[in-house]
């Protein structure tokens, strides 16, 4: 299944590798990425399809509008085993 709106991806290459964002957008080759803390909604990463890898987390941005709301969608995925945050 292709990566679509919504999708949560990992990086897998930059400098931020390993971290996980939603799709919110998709233009030619590229996804637009955010997470709520260091890319919002407003103005999101734009990155290579390659340098992303597809999770089976789907989320709806139509409920999810704001950064506290993604932020907090994502924070799951976003700690460790000891419990401490990763991003």
């Amino acid at each position: 299944m292709p990566i679509g709106i919504g999708c949560v991806v990992k990086a897998t290459a930059g400098r931020d590798a390993d971290g996980f964002y939603v799709v919110c957008g998709i233009e030619n080759g590229f996804v637009l990425l955010a997470d709520g803390k260091r890319r919002k909604l407003e103005k999101p990463k734009k990155k290579n399809v390659k340098h992303v890898r597809k999770t089976n987390m789907q989320l709806d941005l139509n409920v999810i509008t704001t950064d506290k709301g993604l932020r907090r969608a994502l924070s799951p995925l976003n700690v460790n085993e000891g419990g401490n945050q990763l991003v």
